[in-house]
């Protein structure tokens, strides 16, 4: 029989490595981790080929005297549990092991003088070996060094990624935390550049709006598209707070990466908090696209496990329904009130696409430069245009009903038009929206606003109002509905046919009644009276492929949100459509008077702001 038998202390603090310490950006993240917990107002980092030759972290916290050193690099020794009570944690977490582990697979030194003290110290542990504390010099806080990581367990060296990959992982870490706290000024090197430099920021130690100075740093790190197009975040409910900073839903991406959730300061990657954003951007954007998110949750520290995970990446929390339902509430909440709003982003890259490019005739026209090196892209401009919403932020928007002259753009879309009727000779520009000017390639709406133009994708446009509309009616109590006078028989598969014929009550609420009718095909008996003459053939066969692809376990309001967005796409204005300036101007106006009506359902934008300024820079005039 195999003998039992206790494992040394270092081959133990190895194993615990191997959980703490994946790679260099983990070690890091423990060591940043214990610089903020330290009271720290300045971390400064520098790394060597992605952290494995040396990871070094200084701060200028409150220090460690001599004893407290040697007690540093024990075991679960820990300064972050006064009362011992390990539901109550205020600090960024612990788990008593970081330190010690990384000082079994590294070459480790802590230096570091405690505030007000006399004279600085100095501690050692070479692969598990702990040298005792020796006097050192330093000002000031503590320096913590940590060379040849893994030179004690070679194994783990192959694991190790490109120090370029590596390096990126670290980089990624310390923006999370400096997102975390922008009190604290951060910077990151690797010995020969800079790589990230984030001053304090100093309106929260003067007492000022603390949502403009995070704001301010979640810019410096995730760009000035995210700073000019974030919207605020700021609910509370039962001692949860939620503040930061939600993206336009113009404004996704292709993945979640951009996606930085915190609690109680902490980052973490918690899949019921991605999916609470997921859910409350439904409406917006397409399920291939991901809203760009900071969002910071706080509530009592007994309410939350942050323990359950090695690395503190993940939690747990005591009641998941709430901080769900608070999510969602409170970034619907914010979207409402961005009103029509779209991201300047999109008129930015109008812009860079006007820009002209090198020609046949790129010898005609005068350079506004002398200089090889000079051409029209010095007129491009650096920053965005504000968005419409701030610029008329006074503006009440007219009665959905009517658009000032009594008409009123519900007309279905088979309605007849008058193609010929000339441009009214009067018109206001300030509304936010401008006054239509003309109508280019039978889609896009040309409109002149007080200081520049507005180009309006008329399907995308009024596919949001459609959509909009079918939802008041939908909460009002169900969907008018327009009886066909022959009903129409639609050919399906029988799985098509069968999804559809589950889903019928469902389907009636929104106005459109259906039944099988045999073992191929369904017939319609009924659509929606907002649709008007509509395609009920494509309409039933787009329903079946998304129920197809509707996860079987989103609640009946998010399979009827789907359901609704197809159906207002074929609803909506269709491209190819002439429309006169009556018809065009109430479209206008009815898009200011509809919330999110500056994306459509899929988050393509509605419409296009070009400033006169930015106009006048494209072609040399500024």
């Amino acid at each position: 029989m195999p003998t039992l038998r206790r494992l040394p202390e270092t081959l133990v603090n190895q194993i615990a490595a191997g959980e703490v310490v994946e790679r260099p950006a983990s070690a890091l993240k423990e060591l940043v981790e214990n610089a903020l917990d330290a009271g720290a107002r300045r971390i400064d980092i520098v790394l060597r080929e992605g952290g494995r030759s040396l990871i070094q972290v200084s701060d200028d916290g409150c220090g460690m005297e001599a004893d407290g050193l040697s007690l540093a690099v024990e075991r679960h020794a820990t300064s972050k549990l006064p009362d011992d009570d390990l539901t109550h944690i205020s600090t960024l977490g612990f788990r008593g092991e970081a330190l010690p582990s990384i000082g079994a697979v590294s070459r480790l030194s802590i230096t570091s003088r405690a505030r007000g003290g006399d004279t600085a110290w100095r501690i050692r542990v070479e692969g598990g070996r702990l040298s005792p504390p020796e006097p050192a010099a330093l000002t000031a806080g503590t320096r913590v060094e940590v060379r040849d990581l893994f030179f004690a367990t070679p194994a783990r060296l192959k694991f190790l990624k490109a120090p370029r990959t590596e390096q990126g992982h670290a980089v990624e870490i310390i923006q999370r935390l400096a997102m975390a706290h922008p009190e604290v000024a951060f910077s990151l090197g690797d010995g020969s550049r800079t790589l990230l430099d984030l001053a304090a920021a100093p309106d929260l130690a003067t007492g000022d709006d603390p949502y403009r100075a995070r704001l301010a740093r979640l810019g410096a790190i995730l760009g000035r598209e995210f700073e000019d197009n974030a919207l605020p975040v700021n609910a509370e409910r039962a001692g949860y707070r939620l503040t930061g900073h939600a993206g336009l839903p113009t404004l996704h991406k292709r993945t979640s990466a951009q996606q930085f959730l915190f609690v109680n300061g902490r980052p973490v990657r918690d899949k019921l908090l991605l999916g609470a954003v997921r859910g409350a951007y439904m409406d917006f954007i397409s399920a291939d696209r991901h809203p760009m998110v900071a969002l910071f949750l706080e509530l009592p520290a007994e309410e939350v496990d942050v323990n359950v995970h090695p690395a503190k990446t993940e939690v747990r929390f005591r009641d998941a329904g709430l901080v769900r339902g608070l999510i969602v509430g409170a970034l619907k909440h914010a979207l409402a009130e961005a009103g029509h709003r779209a991201s300047t982003t999109v008129g930015t890259a109008t812009l860079g696409a006007f820009r002209p490019q090198e020609g046949p005739y790129q010898g005609s026209y005068p350079r506004p430069h002398s200089g090889a090196s000079a051409s029209w892209a010095t007129y491009h401009p650096s920053h965005p245009s504000q968005g419409l919403a701030e610029a008329q932020a006074a503006w009440q928007a007219p009665d959905r009903g009517g658009s000032g002259g009594g008409f009123a753009f519900d007309s279905a879309p088979a309605a007849r038009v008058e193609t010929g009727a000339p441009m009214p000779v009067e018109h206001d520009p300030n509304h936010p929206l401008g006054a239509a000017k003309a109508q280019v390639h039978a889609n896009y709406i040309i409109a002149q606003t007080g200081d520049g133009l507005v180009i309006v994708d008329q399907h995308a446009a009024h596919e949001r109002l459609v959509y909009e509309r079918m939802k008041e009616a939908l909460a009002a109590g169900g969907v008018a509905r327009q009886a066909l006078l022959l009903p129409e028989v639609v050919e399906l598969e029988e799985a098509a046919v069968d999804r559809l014929v589950s889903r019928a009550p469902e389907l009636e609420a929104l106005g459109l009644v259906l039944e099988g009718f045999g073992p191929g095909a369904v017939v319609v008996r009924e659509v929606p009276a907002l649709l008007g003459q509509t395609d009920a053939a494509g309409l039933v066969r787009d329903l079946a492929e998304d129920l197809a692809e509707a996860d079987a376990a989103l609640s009946l309001e998010d399979r009827l949100a789907d359901v609704c967005g197809t159906m207002a796409c074929h609803g909506s204005v269709r491209s190819g459509r002439r429309l006169n300036a009556d018809e065009m101007n109430a479209l206008l106006r009815q898009m200011e008077a509809t919330p999110h009506s500056g994306q459509c359902n899929h988050g393509r934008p509605t419409y296009v702001e070009l400033k006169l300024s930015d106009i006048e820079r494209l072609f040399g005039r500024r």
